[in-house]
């Protein structure tokens, strides 16, 4: 914070302590208590035999504190007589009161009414004709609303009242615990109307400034809104309980290792409040064993686990960052972790040691599934995978899977090599290495040939690309990748033109080769019931060879999830787009389990440019059960004669189309199943089977 200038500091610090009373304070304060009330019943009776022997310099003094202690911010109020030669230290706290009775120099006897007979459990009372509030020399307080405010605060003592000394104690502390008062001494003097009893009192200072040491992470706006209230006013320390507590309270919703330790009061009221913040010392990491939980050998890097960490050394430790830093590093799938805060040598520091246990990273995997682009029948799409994979390559927390996916028709050989977090890069880019040898049906856009058979497209691809988040919920990919494409029929022969004699590759030859750079922008929500979804992709090749393709495609999807009371309503729109020296296959085929259901795969158009949008509602049936009613709606924007061969008009198809039905999703634990039944704007129905969301 910034100095308070022209502010001096002439008197010590008035000091309010935080933290609890000493056990052996408290019974120091019961046995004072009782040998004030012995010294009260002494004095009355010696008052009551020998009135005429009492003298205003024959005073004794005993200090007594009382139990009582209504606020954090309060001391232990004190009740004494004074005497003379006998001196008691001080408290070190802040607060101390007093109780003296003194007596004029003319002796009174009983008769007059002064003093009381016994009270309740014994204890002698004094009649007091009188009550006032003063300030700490006698006179009238300047503000009276500070003497209305301890005046109220009485409850024992008034007028025409017969107190013990304890009833006296009871309202020095009300008094005190105001908070208005720094101190208060109860004087009860003997005069000829009556004892009169008067609290002498000293306010607190008015707030005039605020300075704050130890506050790194505590926003200044903060402490200027808690005390923008009292400033100018006199320092109430109930208020200033409230203020403390709320700093404290900040500090605890936000999980972080702070408080405040101390507040002191100076001449010219400034008010300095002194905070300790738990800066963080020192991060280490400790592997156990998994099953012992004995302390081991690990085999992950501890830079790798320490460079998924936000907390650094020197910062305010929190516990809620804390967590953050557990789930990053239990997405990496590889471990267990917990953060175990030690305090560390230096005051107000904490150790933070990371224990971890490792899981295994390497394993053997085996499935299968439904391709998507089949049209004939369900069985035929039918296809088997096998993949190994190790999660912790080196150490690392790198990534390496060989994969090989084995259909009738479609097959996929790949290789991937990921680094998801790249050495010394502070953006958390990750770099992905693949070498993938695929085979994927042609008949999306070519159809099936004259004699039923099927031709594929065969592509052989390497390349790498590079990912990172570009801001919250929004990730980016750029990668750069060589690709050989042709088409083959059934018996693997490679094939220029089907059976229409459309042109099967835009070269020419049997091969087609492209050097691609890709970019990729992703927005994949929230994942809540009214979260967004939105991709853009952009493939540009680049002509670096004369022979090889020139073109640009992009892609766009968005949807949208609204809840309508207990059905949801999801929205999806896609549109593409391609320009340039591009084969056929890379057009675009509208129609399928993905695009327009009651269509066959790519049945409604395949085109330069295409749009379809799709509505569907869902609503929940029984346990994972879901029905759903949905429409659907395709054109390819009247670009399907710009295709090379334009092959959607040797196949008649439409260029637009529209499909609507309903169905039941299931979420099982091989992911969510699909079952859709619709019908297409030319009256033909049509059944759908397929794993996850629609695309």
């Amino acid at each position: 914070m910034h100095e308070n200038d022209g502010v001096s500091f002439t008197s010590s610090p008035l000091k309010i302590p935080l933290s609890q009373t000493p056990a052996f304070q408290l019974t120091g304060t019961r046995h004072l208590a009782f040998q004030l009330i012995d010294s009260l019943r002494n004095r009355f009776n010696n008052v009551k035999h020998h009135s005429t022997q009492f003298n205003v310099s024959a005073q004794s003094e005993l200090g007594v504190r009382s139990s009582t202690r209504r606020s954090p911010l309060l001391c232990f109020a004190s009740v004494s007589l004074a005497a003379e030669k006998q001196s008691i230290g001080r408290s070190p706290l802040l607060y101390s009161a007093f109780l003296s009775l003194t007596q004029p120099d003319s002796t009174e006897s009983t008769q007059d009414g002064h003093l009381a007979t016994a009270g309740p459990f014994g204890e002698e009372r004094v009649l007091v004709g009188e009550v006032l509030v003063r300030n700490k020399d006698g006179e009238e307080l300047e503000r009276k609303d500070l003497e209305m405010e301890a005046l109220n605060a009485l409850k024992a003592c008034g007028a025409n009242s017969a107190l013990t000394a304890w009833e006296v104690q009871e309202d020095v502390d009300r008094i005190i615990d105001s908070g208005y008062f720094s101190s208060c001494m109860p004087v009860a003097v003997d005069s000829r109307d009556g004892i009169r009893l008067v609290f002498q009192v000293e306010p607190n200072q008015e707030l005039r400034g605020l300075v704050c040491e130890g506050a790194n992470v505590l926003p200044s706006k903060f402490l200027e809104n808690a005390f923008r209230d009292g400033h100018g006013k006199v320092v109430n320390l109930k208020r200033l309980g409230q203020v403390i507590s709320s700093i404290n309270g900040w500090y605890m919703d936000r999980g972080i290792f702070g408080l405040v330790s101390g507040v002191d009061i100076f001449s010219g009221g400034i008010v300095r409040l002194k905070v300790a913040e738990s800066e963080v010392n020192d991060i280490s990491v400790r592997f156990l064993d998994r099953k012992t939980g004995e302390p081991t050998k690990g085999k992950t890097k501890p830079a790798t686990i320490l460079s998924q960490l936000t907390t650094k050394k020197g910062q305010v430790y929190s516990r809620l960052q804390g967590k953050r830093d557990v789930d990053a590093i239990s997405a990496m799938s590889l471990m267990d972790v917990s953060i175990l805060p030690q305090s560390a040598g230096d005051a107000g520091k904490v150790d933070l040691i990371m224990n971890v246990v490792e899981r295994p990273s390497g394993r053997f995997s085996a499935g299968a599934g439904i391709s998507s682009g089949i049209t004939s029948d369900l069985l035929s799409g039918l296809f088997g995978s096998f993949a190994y994979s190790e999660r912790n390559l080196f150490g690392k927390n790198q990534k390496l899977n060989v994969s090989l996916e084995r259909g009738q028709i479609d097959s996929t050989f790949r290789i991937n090599y990921t680094d998801p977090w790249i050495e010394g890069n502070d953006k958390q880019t990750s770099r992905t290495i693949t070498v993938q040898n695929s085979r994927s049906s042609g008949t999306l856009v070519h159809g099936n040939q004259h004699d039923n058979s099927s031709l594929s497209i065969g592509r052989v691809t390497a390349g790498v690309e590079f990912s990172r988040p570009l801001r919250p919920k929004w990730s980016g990919t750029a990668g750069l990748f060589f690709q050989r494409a042709g088409a083959h029929d059934e018996k693997k022969n490679p094939l220029i033109k089907d059976f229409y004699g459309s042109p099967l590759t835009a070269s020419g030859k049997l091969y087609d080769d492209m050097l691609l750079a890709k970019v990729e922008c992703v927005y994949p929500g929230s994942g809540n019931k009214g979260s967004s979804m939105f991709i853009i992709n952009m493939e540009q090749g680049l002509p670096v060879i004369p022979d090889w393709l020139y073109f640009n495609r992009v892609n766009a999807r968005v949807s949208k999830s609204v809840k309508l009371g207990p059905a949801r309503l999801l929205l999806r729109l896609s549109g593409g787009h391609v320009v340039g020296n591009f084969p056929p296959h890379e057009a675009f085929a509208i129609g399928g389990t993905n695009s327009v259901r009651g269509y066959k795969e790519g049945a409604v158009g395949s085109g330069q440019s295409y749009v379809v949008g799709s509505s569907e509602v869902s609503l929940k049936m029984l346990g994972p059960v879901e029905g759903v009613i949905f429409a659907d709606y395709g054109h390819d924007l009247w670009s399907g004669p710009n295709v090379p061969g334009n092959p959607a008009a040797a196949r008649n198809k439409r260029g637009s189309g529209y499909g609507y039905g309903i169905g039941i999703r299931l979420n099982s634990p091989l992911g969510l199943l699909r079952l859709e039944y619709a019908f297409n704007d030319r009256f033909a129905k049509r059944l759908h089977f397929a794993f996850g969301n629609p695309k």
